[in-house]
């Protein structure tokens, strides 16, 4: 976006843009209601309240943007049509708004994009064109498209009218939680972050707004540093929904101004989020939506404004979307399980002599630990017995305190397990 268009959207009336922005959604995006997390409140030692966004229309808070966006256009831009450009979230906003709009939508996504996100898109009548490898290779495209055709280029995230209809979400908040201090939220290309911003201190000055970004994706973390728009060399993360090399340019101004603090997360802390949120609250959270989750348990460490600040502290992370697909889902689960000590893998070397696999079922077995997958290979032996045979073990566990009895029980009966994972 120009400089100029940057400073004429700052001069515009914040407070009444939102509120017509409220007041197009309704009737189309879901008021999502709060939900009280003891599970986070007792890891963090503050109440949380979760603001599910990912059970949206469409499965994500893009549809708010979008929609009052495509309902800013007048007839003669509908019929010119719609393009965009979108990590898979955004698409499906802009192709259902699109459809009860009665405009054509050109969808250009990331080949990256899981199909789940991609077949979700098409299923709302869009057209869908997979470009480039990143969502800013996908964007220069729907803009050169945008030029050549005629058609109206819905940015996802760098527009006005979508950043306030972002910002939609931050009013419910503060209307449902009257004392609520701070709010964390996940940032892409700063879209839902700079929404949230402008509403929290044109509104409620006085609460905070953090925001959490993965560490392979450190574009708005360098942009900040420098004082001005900063793209990432590359971006790294299973977070695909906040895979953005360059930030927007309104955007970044608008957090600039208002984001108190950003957070940064790890990949584990990410999947561990995802886990969590299935085990505990039973709710389907893709990868860039657990982002500010993850941001939770970091908060006092490395959210200076948070931790200075005077509790009791009433915390809303922003969960932005739900759109996973099982492959996915079941990799992540896989991985909390690993990670908590719920699945050990070892490897231990036998005498290649009758009864030696029936003694480490047996100790297994008495040790409670249930057997997930066994490879007994006679090749794979290093050495420690003339006739040896090589036996790997998958198990489930309770935690790591029964691992540590399992590999105990093993060394006991005088083998020498080696632990994968």
């Amino acid at each position: 976006m120009e400089q100029k268009d940057v400073l004429k959207a700052l001069q515009r009336d914040h407070a009444a843009e939102l509120r017509l922005a409220a007041e197009r959604l309704k009737g189309t995006a879901r008021h999502t209601e709060m939900i009280p997390s003891q599970a986070l409140s007792e890891m963090t030692g503050h109440q949380v309240l979760l603001k599910p966004e990912n059970l949206q229309v469409t499965g994500s808070f893009k549809i708010r943007g979008a929609y009052n966006k495509i309902a800013s256009l007048g007839d003669e831009e509908l019929a010119r049509g719609i393009v965009t450009a979108s990590a898979g979230n955004h698409a499906q906003g802009v192709a259902y708004a699109a459809r009860e709009r009665g405009a054509k939508a050109t969808i250009l996504m990331p080949q990256i994009t899981p199909p789940l996100k991609v077949d979700a898109t098409k299923a709302y009548g869009a057209e869908v064109v997979l470009h480039g490898d990143v969502f800013d290779e996908a964007a220069a495209y729907a803009a050169r498209l945008s030029e050549e055709q005629g058609m109206v280029y819905v940015a996802p995230f760098d527009d006005y009218e979508v950043l306030c209809g972002q910002g939609t979400i931050a009013m419910e908040i503060l209307e449902d939680v009257p004392d609520v201090t701070d709010i964390v939220v996940p940032l892409g290309g700063g879209g839902l972050g700079a929404g949230v911003a402008l509403a929290v201190k044109t509104f409620k000055p006085e609460v905070r707004v953090i925001g959490a970004i993965p560490e392979g994706s450190p574009a708005f973390k360098n942009s900040f540093a420098a004082g001005r728009v900063v793209a990432a060399d590359q971006v790294v993360t299973s977070a695909e929904g906040v895979a953005v090399k360059r930030p927007g340019d309104l955007t970044f101004a608008l957090l600039n101004e208002f984001l108190d603090d950003l957070v940064t997360v790890s990949e584990r802390d990410i999947n561990e989020m995802i886990l969590l949120m299935l085990e505990k609250h039973k709710l389907v959270v893709e990868a860039a939506g657990a982002v500010s989750l993850a941001a939770l348990e970091h908060l006092n460490l490395r959210s200076r404004k948070f931790a200075s600040a005077p509790g009791p502290h009433v915390v809303v992370p922003i969960i932005s979307g739900g759109n996973i697909d099982t492959v996915t889902i079941g990799a992540v689960i896989q991985k909390g399980m690993i990670a908590r000590g719920r699945i050990m893998n070892f490897e231990v070397e036998l005498p290649d002599t009758p009864g030696q696999l029936v003694k480490v079922a047996t100790l297994l077995a008495q040790e409670r630990a249930n057997v997930i997958a066994l490879d007994h290979d006679q090749f794979k032996a290093a050495g420690v017995y003339t006739n040896a045979v090589a036996l790997g073990v998958t198990v489930e566990t309770n935690g790591p305190e029964h691992i540590d009895r399992i590999l105990a029980a093993l060394r006991n009966a005088g083998f020498e397990p080696r632990r994968i994972y």
